[in-house]
């Protein structure tokens, strides 16, 4: 039996709980009634969300990889749903992580670029995050991994909903800024100190672990990440599960450079990027497996997906996006179509698929629905899909469209099964002309490239265009496309900035 905030509880002690003696014992079909009544009334959801980092759409085995091996998301699929058509908001790490703090594209809410130590701007905390929403309804917040909203004070975690933070505060091919705050008991390397580190050399692929707002390991070692994140996942679970709870666990890997612990490095037959996949496996096995053993498992919906595509450009050392076309820094489904598992026992239906569009702006709505928590004043373009996750007869997308935007470009707009590309391919870059060939030869205005069409159900690697075969409907999408972009900008609202 299950009281209110999802422990495990034997009917003697819940019905003492209750106020009622061993004489109810005598009339136990009634009395668990009203137990039920009493949880069914009172118990929250939690809700923990795992965001990799460029992991491709095939790099899990449900999802088709043929040599990575991943046993706990495919069981986690088994006993939940698989989303084939779920999407990212972008195409890099810093906006489709604003995108799922916010339920927006992220053109509407500062269009940050990919931030660096040096940055001076970063997510607005004027913007309404998921874990703000949470915790107005009593929620305990808990942030671990890579945030990448920027790393000054009031852009981290704990100044924008969350309890807690313990991660690397952007990348991990990055540096250490010159004004970071450090505990008193921070590791810090030979010869290193607050004092000395004031003035960093810039060394790439040296980056700090924070607790909160504090430096507390200087530099990390990165082998041991997943299985820090991990056990602070665990902690944060142990320590609330009296209470509601959300978890936003934010792996830094498989970006590079790949690291994996030692009883995982070297043991995948895809190479160190196999082994930190597989790690991150283990890692989301540890925290179901705590779930059930806290008796929370049918109260915690769990989500898994990617922040992007691969970085196809590393080789042996990125991922995959088969079957779709391309990946990391584009537009095209292997950029912005994610891997994406959710499981709630009970409600979400076991061992069932989705294909209908979705993606990471519509957590925000989502949750906030389940929480009975308000949604932001502010717009929003992320929507309500319950209905898809329990599989509702007839359920369809709640979007009109969806909307493919890299930086402050709108490149593409899906409905259904079609897809309309507005810009063409990139050109390749050429040798700067000299001021003599410039002045020879004027430059000539180029005609914007022709949209191209894709029919995502007969060709999801986008091999095809098919607009001239289908001009109505490019030109259905394009009006599409131009209204949703003129309202955007319309209301675009600012980043945050650091005062000088």
């Amino acid at each position: 039996m299950r009281n209110d905030i999802g422990t495990t509880m034997n009917r003697r002690g819940f019905l003492k709980a209750l106020g009622l003696g061993a004489a109810a014992l005598a009339v136990s079909p009634a009395v668990r009634g009203a137990a039920s009544a009493v949880g069914a009334a009172n118990k929250k959801l939690n809700f923990i969300i795992i965001f990799t980092d460029d992991q491709g759409y095939q790099d899990v085995g449900c999802f088709g990889s043929p040599k990575i091996k991943t046993p706990n998301l495919d069981r986690m699929a088994s006993e939940g749903m698989r989303f084939t058509d779920f999407y990212s908001a972008a195409c890099v790490c810093t906006p489709s992580r604003l995108a799922l703090m916010t339920g927006c594209y992220p053109p509407r809410v500062g269009n940050l670029p990919v931030l660096f130590p040096h940055s001076k701007i970063g997510m607005n905390p004027e913007e309404t995050t998921i874990a703000e929403l949470l915790r107005a309804k009593g929620y305990a917040t808990g942030a671990i991994g890579k945030w990448h909203l920027g790393y000054q004070k009031k852009f981290l975690p704990t100044s924008n909903g969350f309890d807690s933070y313990l991660g690397v505060p952007y990348s991990n091919d990055m540096w250490l800024p010159a004004n970071m705050t450090y505990a008193p008991n921070a590791k810090l390397g030979e010869g290193l100190t607050p004092e000395n580190l004031k003035t960093p050399k810039k060394q790439r692929n040296n980056v700090p672990l924070l607790r909160d707002d504090k430096v507390i390991d200087y530099p990390v070692d990165q082998s041991t990440l997943t299985q820090r994140y991990t056990a602070e996942a665990i902690r944060l679970i142990n320590a609330n599960k009296d209470k509601p709870f959300f978890i936003y666990l934010a792996h830094t890997m498989p970006h590079v450079p790949l690291f994996a612990s030692e009883k995982f490095k070297g043991k995948s037959a895809r190479g160190l990027y196999g082994d930190t996949i597989e790690e991150i496996d283990w890692s989301t096995g540890e925290i179901l497996k705590t779930l059930k053993k806290l008796g929370l498992d049918e109260n915690t919906l769990v989500f898994y997906c990617s922040d992007n595509g691969p970085w196809l450009q590393k080789g042996k050392n990125g991922g995959c996006a088969l079957p779709l076309k391309s990946g990391k820094f584009t537009t095209w489904e292997g950029g912005m179509r994610e891997p994406t598992i959710m499981r709630l026992p009970g409600k979400i239906p076991a061992g069932k698929e989705c294909s209908e569009v979705a993606g990471t702006i519509d957590m925000l709505p989502t949750i906030a629905k389940l929480a009975g928590a308000e949604l932001p004043t502010k717009a929003i373009d992320g929507k309500d899909i319950w209905p898809l996750m329990t599989a509702q007869p007839g359920a369809k997308s709640p979007h009109e469209a969806y909307f493919y935007y890299r930086g402050a470009r709108l490149e593409a707009v899906r409905q259904g099964k079609w897809k309309l590309r507005l810009v063409g391919p990139r050109p390749p870059k050429r040798k700067k002309k000299t001021d003599k060939a410039k002045a020879d030869k004027p430059a000539v205005p180029k005609a914007p490239p022709a949209p191209q069409l894709y029919d995502l159900a007969a060709d999801i690697g986008e091999t095809t265009d098919v607009a001239a075969k289908n001009p109505d409907i490019v030109a259905k999408l394009k009006a599409i496309a131009a209204k949703f972009d003129a309202e955007l900008k319309a209301n675009a609202r600012q980043p945050g900035k650091i005062e000088a």
